[in-house]
């Protein structure tokens, strides 16, 4: 099993803070698994676009840039 960036106990927060009347193990770490994906796509972006910008330090103008495609 691989290491997880995120707690599992988060996930659940998060889905019934969303309206989920129950919760299943499987539905949150699966959300886990989509968020931690979802985040190192938006990481490489924001460390391209400093890179690009000639910085060596990843501001949080980079990040919001970078997430701009994956928001809803």
């Amino acid at each position: 099993m691989r290491s997880s960036e995120f707690g599992l106990a988060a996930m659940y927060r998060i889905l019934k803070k969303s309206g989920a009347p129950r919760v299943s193990d499987e539905s949150a770490d699966e959300l886990r698994r989509v968020v931690e994906d979802l985040a190192a796509r938006i990481a490489r972006n924001a460390v391209d676009l400093s890179a690009h910008a000639g910085r060596r330090t990843v501001r949080a103008d980079d990040v919001k840039m970078a997430s701009r495609p994956f928001r809803a």
